[in-house]
């Protein structure tokens, strides 16, 4: 039988009341919906093992941390059965350190061979004491343990994570633990990139009245829109927060969570990527009907979106509306609006803001900078977009690549090649970082029209040197360099070559 059917009868069975009992002060409270799980069954405790579970925890409880491992081990050499393990590991919930220092001590010693029960008994102790990283490692350790039986024909990966939740269900209220698990469990398996176990896990548990935190509901909905598409993670938001009557009317919710501005930012910044301005436009508009308040970074993605498409009217309304209600602009949102008027080649307005961005305190970045330098290039003031390079490296900001490509490229358009030459020779001396390929072009085409062919083959072998083939511009430049000299015989031999080179292209 299937797990996911096997687990929706067990659920069946279950009475479950609403969470909003719960005091949201206190993270250790049951719900009664969580009393009245199966727990698992008890195992049979003979006398033998009584005494082994109870000499144990006082051993663990009472031994100096020294001496506690070796005594413990004499004890019983041969080790731990997983169900003696949890029930220790049950005794030590209150002092989760020492639980996990217990769990770590017979894995490293191979003293128990845990299965998923034991896995998830550790779970839910360091779940209780708030070891988040501790336990989201032991999880993932067992999803990767389980080992499920009837699942023929099932996607075993899938199934792991449901084999997990059902066991932490069974586990839970003799652990004495907190819904936080859950979250816990939700976030491995997204880490895990297990987004479709995780949906499952989510939907059982707001079928019967539990909530995952928001902050776990916005990581599935990023986990989506990553795995399935930005419009799955945008249907997978309305479902999660019950914004779609149809899903309302066929799942019964009891609790109900509220999107918060980072789900929105979030969704907005999908929609962004995905280069759908008009959604992005519309989950901000879904802001304002839900009265979730929006903050700098709202803004700041819908301002890229304007920038993006060259809107930048209604991008300094969105900056000047934001600034009066008191938020002050951070580094990304003046990179943002920069570069926006950069594209548009309104280099002076992006000055301007630039000078406020100084003014404000704000350090500049090497994304500022470049945006000037592309702005300053676009508008073809190449003197200019020297300036602020030469001002960047005063600064100790590091060019990227593009950077250079843009310069040499503009300097060479304007016949200044000796200038692009030394730029490029400086940045290598400077940063180490050499331009790419069309630069190279650019150079060598450059140095032909001029005449000083020996000049461009050197550089033509560094440019080979650094991984870059010639090209038919590249063949084409020498070509017209050498008849200008007069020189038939080599221009004859290199258009020879060049013919063989793009036969072998074609054949390969």
């Amino acid at each position: 039988m299937p797990i996911c059917w096997c687990l929706s009868l067990h659920f069946r069975q279950w009475r479950f009341i609403s969470l909003n009992s719960l005091s949201s002060q206190s993270n250790l409270a049951k719900p009664y919906f969580f009393s009245t799980f199966p727990s698992s069954p008890p195992s049979d405790q003979t006398p033998t093992t009584q005494s082994l579970v109870s000499t144990a925890v006082s051993i663990l409880t009472h031994h100096r941390s020294k001496s506690r491992w070796s005594y413990l081990r004499s004890l019983c050499p041969n080790g731990f059965e997983p169900n003696e393990f949890s029930k220790i590991t049950i005794d030590l919930k209150n002092n989760p350190h020492l639980a996990l220092r217990f769990f770590l001590w017979t894995q490293q010693k191979s003293l128990c061979n845990h299965n998923v029960s034991s896995y998830s008994t550790i779970i839910h102790v360091l779940a209780r004491g708030r070891l988040k990283s501790h336990a989201q490692d032991i999880i993932r350790t067992a999803i990767r343990a389980s080992k499920l039986e009837g699942c023929d024909g099932e996607d075993q990966s899938a199934s792991k994570p449901l084999k997990v939740f059902e066991t932490l269900v069974k586990t839970y209220k003799d652990c004495g633990s907190a819904p936080f698990v859950f979250d816990l469990l939700i976030k491995a398996c997204l880490g895990s990139k297990k987004v479709d176990p995780s949906i499952e896990i989510v939907r059982m548990l707001q079928s019967r009245g539990i909530s995952p935190k928001v902050s776990t509901l916005n990581s599935l909905i990023c986990g989506v829109c990553r795995c399935h598409g930005v419009d799955a993670g945008y249907a997978i938001y309305r479902e999660l927060f019950g914004l779609d009557t149809e899903f309302e009317t066929s799942v019964r919710r009891v609790v109900r969570v509220r999107p918060n501005v980072h789900t929105f930012n979030a969704l907005m910044l999908c929609f962004h990527g995905d280069g759908s301005v008009d959604k992005v436009e519309e989950i901000w508009n879904e802001m304002a009907k839900l009265d979730c308040a929006r903050n700098s970074y709202s803004y700041t993605v819908l301002m890229a979106a304007y920038c993006e498409e060259g809107r930048m009217g209604q991008a300094e309304k969105l900056w000047q509306e934001m600034k009066s209600k008191g938020m002050e602009p951070g580094l990304v949102t003046y990179n943002t609006i920069i570069g926006g008027f950069c594209k548009t080649g309104e280099i002076r307005r992006a000055e301007e803001f630039f000078r406020d961005m100084s003014l404000g305190g704000t350090d500049s970045t090497s994304a500022t900078y470049e945006h000037l330098i592309e702005g300053h290039c676009n508008v073809g003031d190449v003197d200019s977009a020297l300036l602020v390079y030469k001002d960047m490296c005063r600064r100790a900001l590091r060019p990227e690549t593009s950077t250079l490509d843009m310069i040499i490229g503009i300097l060479c358009d304007k016949g200044r090649i000796h200038d692009a030459l030394e730029f490029m020779r400086s940045a290598r001396s400077d940063f180490g970082i050499s331009p790419k390929g069309k630069s190279y072009t650019a150079l060598i085409k450059g140095l032909c029209n001029e005449g000083k062919m020996e000049e461009a083959l050197k550089l033509q072998a560094e440019m080979v040197g650094k991984g870059f083939e010639p090209n038919s511009e590249i063949y084409g430049a020498f070509i017209g360099g050498y008849v200008r000299q007069g020189n038939e015989e080599v221009a004859g031999a290199l258009r020879k070559e060049m013919l063989e080179s793009q036969m072998q292209e074609k054949e390969s």
